[in-house]
């Protein structure tokens, strides 16, 4: 897996704090730092997301695709799939992820809450590589809901 980052500045102009990363997969992320109103040489334009904004999402897709694909390889009819994340970081540098919380919300005809569980479980123990990374910084708690269509 490859990625290439690079600084773009603001709009073109070698200030501000922007980046696009280019995937090995060939696609594009832009990112932006936050505002820094008392060095905004040092800040960002709010402009997109905070690279760490992006781990967090890249971490709740991985774990998103991992349950769909467990329940569908279980031959469930799920129908949707949604993880809201929510999480806390250290108060001082590197002020990486102490507490995560994912609580998913699937949808579909007829599946068990247990099939769903169980679909979490594996994910965040053995399948989410992004999860099982994060977990070595981070209490990770999950929940769910599943709802009938």
């Amino acid at each position: 897996m490859e990625c290439t980052v690079s600084w773009t500045g603001a709009l073109g102009t070698r200030s501000g704090m922007g980046f696009v990363a280019e995937t090995g997969s060939g696609h594009t992320l832009v990112m932006d730092g936050a505002p820094d109103a008392a060095k905004p040489e040092n800040g960002g334009l709010n402009l997109a997301p905070r690279p760490l904004e992006t781990v967090l999402a890249g971490t709740g897709g991985c774990t998103a695709y991992d349950v769909v694909l467990i329940l569908k390889r279980g031959r469930h009819d799920v129908r949707g799939c949604t993880v809201k994340l929510s999480a806390e970081r250290a108060e001082v540098d590197p002020k990486v992820f102490t507490r995560i919380n994912m609580h998913f919300t699937v949808s579909g005809k007829g599946i068990p809450a247990a099939a769903v569980e169980r679909a979490i479980a594996m994910s965040h123990d053995k399948y989410c590589s992004a999860s099982v990374m994060l977990a070595k910084t981070a209490d990770i708690t999950t929940s769910f809901e599943v709802f009938e269509v």
